[in-house]
């Protein structure tokens, strides 16, 4: 793609040089180095078209053939999930820009929260002979029953960023199955976000009596992100020797008005007693920040705030000093991988069971530099 625009803006320059000399009141000497230029300049443009051409191939060949006419099942679990908004829009884009398939033979549905609403939509995908399905449920508990649909209709599964248990991952590989799934191990996002209070000046103890006072605002309890990003945020805590003191843990659906409401009625209840607020994704971060400025509480001088995703909006607070930190949640490298994992399907290759995707920290530090990466 970034080859074709080359192309263009090349042979758009050939023309406005040939433009130029036809207009005339240029010495005959200057005609015919403008002339030459052109032709120089239409050289190159048609050189860079070879290129792309041969790139376009190896692509094509890279991907294991033409993806053309593969039609593609995908079903998000919520439309309107800031994260996997991110995550759809580039899956989309990565599939027919750089591997070939065509936009008209992907179709992605809206789960819209309801497994029973996604699974007449997986049950649509089978009925219209889809070669290949993505999808992010709305209940990874409900991945047997989908993994042995798909196997019955003899097409694969890439399950994405909501993961089935362990069980069910081996279960697909001892019994043969195709169906994988890729994602990242929240285990290390839970990490990141207590090691980013145990790097702070007092490591989170704001008031020094000893210990961290937290609150913690989670996900789906079902989710196994949600589990693990609570258990491994308090963990990196205890793990650094820091006594540690649970005020509130609360179910927030990853919902930013949610996690507004849970932190509004927590910081009335304990007002300066809190002193962290972990949350399981930056949107229930941002509904945090809203409440706490609301209540007159100042990020990273009486309190500190934690989320997972580095939503743009998010990773900006970062950078101004309004959130002490988050966790980028790759939706580039996760929603690429995904669908390098779905042609490998359609090849005929074998695939592992598990693809992960790394985390990465976003502190001050390098905010700045992840802000220019999800803009």
């Amino acid at each position: 793609m970034r080859l074709t625009r080359k192309v263009t803006a090349m042979a758009l320059a050939s023309c406005m040089v040939l433009s130029m000399t036809a207009c005339g009141g240029s010495k005959p000497a200057e005609t015919t180095a403008a002339a030459t230029a052109a032709a120089e300049t239409t050289a190159a443009a048609t050189e860079a078209a070879k290129e792309a051409e041969t790139t376009a191939a190896a692509a094509a060949e890279a991907a294991g053939g033409d993806m053309a006419d593969k039609k593609v099942g995908i079903s998000i679990y919520k439309f309107d999930d800031n994260f996997m908004t991110l995550y759809r829009t580039e899956l989309e884009r990565y599939m027919v820009e750089d591997l070939g398939f065509k936009k008209e033979n992907i179709t992605i549905q809206d789960g819209k929260g309801d497994q029973a609403e996604q699974t007449n939509q997986i049950q649509n995908f089978i009925a219209s002979g889809v070669d290949v399905m993505i999808l992010n449920l709305v209940q990874s508990s409900s991945a047997p029953q989908v993994t042995d649909m798909c196997k019955d209709a003899g097409i694969p599964v890439v399950y994405i960023n909501r993961e089935p248990d362990a069980a069910e991952e081996e279960r697909w590989k001892t019994e043969g199955l195709n169906a994988t799934y890729v994602g990242a191990d929240a285990r290390q996002s839970g990490t990141f976000q207590g090691e980013e209070i145990v790097e702070t000046e007092n490591k989170g103890d704001i008031n020094g009596d000893g210990k961290v006072s937290y609150i913690m605002v989670q996900g789906d309890p079902e989710n196994v992100d949600a589990q693990y990003r609570t258990e491994f945020s308090v963990k990196a805590l205890t793990d650094a020797g820091i006594e540690v003191e649970e005020l509130l843990l609360q179910r927030g659906d990853w919902d930013q008005a949610k996690g507004q409401q849970i932190v509004q009625d927590a910081l009335t209840q304990f007002g300066d007693k809190i002193e962290v607020v972990f949350c399981n994704n930056d949107a229930m971060a941002l509904g945090a920040l809203q409440a706490i400025d609301a209540a007159g509480r100042k990020v990273n001088e009486d309190i500190y705030l934690v989320g997972v995703d580095a939503l743009t909006e998010a990773v900006q607070n970062v950078v101004d000093g309004k959130m002490t930190g988050t966790v980028f949640n790759d939706h580039f490298g996760q929603a690429q991988t995904a669908a390098d994992m779905a042609v490998k399907y359609l090849n005929g290759e074998a695939v592992d069971p598990v693809n992960m995707v790394d985390y990465v920290k976003v502190t001050n530090a390098n905010a700045a530099e992840i802000l220019e990466k999800v803009k």
